[in-house]
């Protein structure tokens, strides 16, 4: 079972992001499930979702408190909360930073295994093809081609399916720009 705890801002998408997770690996024929933790349920407050996925009927509920994959939209949470706690230590995480991994978590970078640390500058995507700064679509596929549990297409047609016509193309756009955007960077290390 992947499970994939998600932290961003009120606002950011945290917990549309989760949903399509699920729903992309829902299409590729994978159980899965996402539920979201609020706070104080504010524009900006931390806001914290998770997502499981399986082959196999998924019978538990509870928070992810070692989770196999962390996504980061918002770097800022990085000083404020630690965002990798209980991370396994074969896990992967993604981090919404055009900065070097080895920049801005290099302990991080010295635990986990090579290529599983990776930042990708999703807010950018999302400003170039949506116009607005949710980084959910470049997140998850980036997320997707780190992990190969789901892949691009599944991903954007989660958000196609969620937002027909140029929002959902949108968003296909900005996943496909990251998906790629870390497959090269996969290559280089």
């Amino acid at each position: 079972m992947l499970q994939i705890r998600l932290h961003g801002r009120g606002g950011q998408g945290v917990v549309t992001a989760a949903e399509m997770l699920s729903l992309a690996a829902f299409l590729e024929g994978h159980f899965a499930q996402a539920f979201p933790s609020f706070g104080s349920e504010r524009t900006g407050a931390p806001v914290v979702a998770y997502a499981r996925i399986d082959d196999k009927d998924i019978r538990t509920h509870e928070p992810i408190l070692k989770p196999n994959a962390v996504v980061v939209q918002d770097r800022t949470l990085l000083s404020a909360l630690d965002v990798f706690a209980g991370l396994t230590e074969d896990g992967y995480a993604i981090i919404n930073s055009a900065d070097d991994p080895k920049v801005i978590v290099p302990e991080l970078v010295e635990r986990l295994p090579k290529g599983h640390v990776l930042t990708v500058p999703a807010t950018d995507f999302a400003m170039q093809k949506i116009g607005r700064p949710l980084p959910g679509a470049p997140m998850l596929a980036a997320l997707a081609a780190a992990t190969n549990v789901f892949d691009l297409n599944s991903v954007q047609k989660s958000f196609q399916t969620r937002y027909p016509g140029k929002v959902g193309d949108a968003n296909a756009e900005t996943a496909a720009l990251a998906y790629n955007y870390i497959k090269d960077k996969i290559k280089e290390a």
